[in-house]
């Protein structure tokens, strides 16, 4: 009797999961923040949680990436799902994307990326009971962690008295085309992901308002509006504007700019770094957290002081003082002058990337190449910060001491929550 031989069909060898799938996903957040015009504050506030949402579910499951329990400003324990995942890593994708879309006003426009990284999964050698599983693995992890964003104090917002531009001289007052309402101004009673407080760092007031010729006031009004620049200043300016809500002239219409926000800027800086530098999947994800957390806290710090200080824009202090034709470069953005956004988040960010790849990480930053602003190539991550920075004062919208001192509250941002970590890490051995 002849045998007769089965042929049994072998199991597709499981291939690796890109790290670079954590830098598409921001990307694709991106876009849709894009679309969404979403405030720089509030952008930062949906990439550190669906991060986290990534992060977590990779700590599960291996040990050398410790839960962000007792690091992060109250957070729970997360409880491990009932199922197992076939790979923490799709998991941790699926549970960023989830968290992303339950957050993000337009978030269903995600699911297209969804069934995406559906079929890639499949093309990486899982089958699609796998894929189902890693997906109900990453929800479970997602709704804990959008619990935990529930009480972050951001919905209390909605029931604050709407605000109201301060009366007197030197106050912040909306400027043009669009006179635009303050953005986030109760932003700093939102709950800190590592600060103690909003005021932990509460920088010095800034110079003081003086129409005087001779006051200090003055001659930082007289730098922003004597200001000659040349073709790489201006190209500086164009390239770090980042304002979301940028508005153009055409014809009898104004229309919206589409731009990316600062914290979407530094976010793809730091998925070029950890791209360039052929990173591990998980720790992509954990530098992509702390970067993302540090935005957040970045944000709140200097929204604390911008309400504070409510100081008058160049564009409104110039016009009214010195020349009612002035205008500057940039649009200005919505929300008091003093300190620089952009100073504060991008120092931080800087800081924090520089601790993971050094003083001196050449890179090339494309990340605005989608919005027609082209690429630039810079030394390092402090490099880049310092001509984000200055850009705001070749953009005719900040005063040279918001400026500098908005890189202060970077770094002590920065630092404090590197610090943090650091403690958190050692104390995670001690146990």
């Amino acid at each position: 009797m002849a045998l007769l031989t089965m042929a049994c069909k072998s199991p597709v060898e499981k291939r690796p999961i890109p790290a670079a799938s954590i830098g598409l996903a921001t990307e694709k957040m991106t876009e849709l923040m894009v679309h969404d015009i979403t405030n720089p504050p509030l952008a930062a506030r949906f990439y550190a949680y669906a991060c986290l949402s990534a992060y977590e579910t990779i700590a599960i499951s291996n040990e050398e990436y410790p839960s962000f329990t007792g690091f992060l400003n109250k957070f729970p324990s997360i409880t491990e799902p009932s199922l197992e995942s076939p790979s923490p890593e799709i998991s941790a994708l699926f549970a960023m994307l989830h968290t992303a879309a339950a957050m993000q006003p337009s978030g269903a426009e995600l699911d297209a990326y969804r069934l995406s990284l559906a079929d890639s999964c499949k093309s990486w050698g899982y089958t699609e009971q796998e894929i189902s599983e890693a997906s109900r693995y990453a929800k479970e992890i997602s709704e804990q962690i959008l619990n935990y964003a529930q009480n972050d104090q951001y919905r209390e917002i909605s029931n604050y008295p709407r605000y109201q531009p301060s009366e007197g001289a030197g106050k912040w007052y909306p400027t043009p085309p669009g006179y635009f309402a303050p953005v986030e101004p109760y932003f700093n009673t939102v709950r800190p992901f590592t600060l103690k407080a909003a005021d932990q760092f509460k920088p010095l007031p800034p110079i003081a308002f003086s129409t005087d010729p001779e006051s200090e006031f003055y001659a930082l009004m007289e730098e922003v509006y004597s200001l000659e620049m040349n073709k790489e200043q201006r190209e500086i300016a164009a390239f770090w504007d980042c304002n979301p809500f940028a508005l153009e002239e055409t014809g009898h219409l104004m229309v919206g700019i589409k731009q990316i926000s600062p914290g979407g800027h530094w976010m793809g800086i730091t998925a070029i770094a950890c791209e360039q530098s052929n990173l591990s999947f998980e720790e992509t994800i954990k530098i992509n957290s702390l970067v993302s957390i540090g935005l957040m806290d970045g944000f709140i710090s200097c929204w604390d002081e911008k309400y504070r200080s409510d100081r008058i824009r160049p564009e409104t202090a110039i016009r009214k003082i010195i020349d009612p034709t002035y205008q500057p470069m940039l649009q200005t953005p919505p929300f008091p002058e003093y300190l620089s956004g952009h100073s504060t988040i991008s120092t931080t960010a800087a800081v924090m990337l520089t601790h993971f790849f050094g003083d001196d990480y050449k890179y090339t930053d494309t990340v605005e190449e989608q919005y027609g602003l082209g690429s630039r190539a810079y030394s390092s991550f402090m490099h880049a910060s310092e001509e984000a920075s200055i850009s705001r004062l070749y953009g005719g919208i900040h005063y040279m001491d918001a400026i500098t001192r908005g890189q202060d509250q970077g770094k002590k941002v920065g630092n404090w929550i590197l610090e943090s970590y650091q403690k958190h890490l050692n104390q995670t051995k001690l146990h």
